[in-house]
């Protein structure tokens, strides 16, 4: 019988990888400069709005597998990304920003982790997501205070596109839904104008490159649909509700795009 020997290195090699695969993507990820932070930072801001989002939507049963995907990828995202920043943080400033937040998001991932959408709770969604993402931009602002550059002002910049269209389907939702808030359809249609205001702004900017500039025109088209759907009353409640769940989800993978062109502008 032959016997087939392997090198103690090679077993060692395999053994580390093995290791490692194994993993979570949280104790490998890591951010590598400020403008990775500042878009991480961004994004923390639209996935405490999309959470609620999708909260208010499995609430009234609208596009529930995808809802409920969504709202596990954005749970898992925003824990790992806050390790990252709380990681990162380059002076004390920032990092009691990030501690601070760290303990803002507990309660509201306990609202959102494992129990079914119940519109009692609702109000309480609504609040501690407003402190989550404040905190959220807080930090954002910070990083690109630090950064006092060009590219890190677009990549904050574009970032509110992310989070207005996620802010903007909320309110909606949270109104479909029967959540009682006044404040709801005015501030609606203040963060319609925000967004409109933000994309006209990027749109002119004299540092895009023709990729930025035709994800922006492809975005400003996507925009029709997704406020369309925001005015839409002909339609049935349900309809209208899945109607801005899915534009408002393209609208986000569009703005995600031109963060990251943004992002590379270092």
């Amino acid at each position: 019988m032959t016997v087939v020997r392997t090198s103690t290195p090679h077993v060692l090699l395999l053994m580390f990888l093995l290791v490692l695969l194994a993993l979570p993507s949280s104790a490998t990820a890591q951010i590598t400069d400020i403008n990775t932070a500042i878009n991480k930072a961004g994004r923390a801001r639209m996935l405490s709005q999309r959470m609620a989002k999708v909260y208010f939507q499995l609430g009234q049963d609208v596009d529930t597998q995808r809802s409920q995907r969504i709202l596990d990828t954005s749970l898992a995202q925003f824990d790992r990304q806050l390790v990252e920043l709380k990681n990162y943080a380059p002076n004390n400033e920032i990092r009691e920003t990030y501690l601070e937040l760290e303990q803002t998001w507990i309660p509201l991932k306990d609202l959102l982790v494992g129990a079914t959408p119940q519109l009692d709770n609702a109000h309480a969604v609504l609040e501690l997501s407003d402190r989550v993402l404040a905190l959220a931009h807080q930090g954002t602002n910070q990083l690109e205070a630090l950064a006092d550059t060009s590219s890190g002002y677009l990549v904050n910049r574009s970032g509110h596109l992310r989070f207005l269209s996620q802010r903007m389907a909320r309110n909606y939702q949270a109104i479909s839904w029967g959540v009682q808030n006044e404040a709801l359809a005015d501030e609606l249609n203040n963060v319609r104008a925000a967004f409109v205001a933000a994309l006209n702004e990027l749109s002119e900017h004299p540092d895009n490159t023709l990729p930025v500039k035709s994800r922006l025109e492809l975005l400003r088209q996507q925009w029709y649909f997704f406020e369309s759907a925001l005015d839409e009353r002909r339609l049935d409640d349900q309809t209208l509700a899945t109607s801005v769940a899915t534009t408002s989800e393209r609208i986000l993978e569009m703005a995600e795009e031109i963060v990251e062109l943004y992002e590379a502008m270092l």
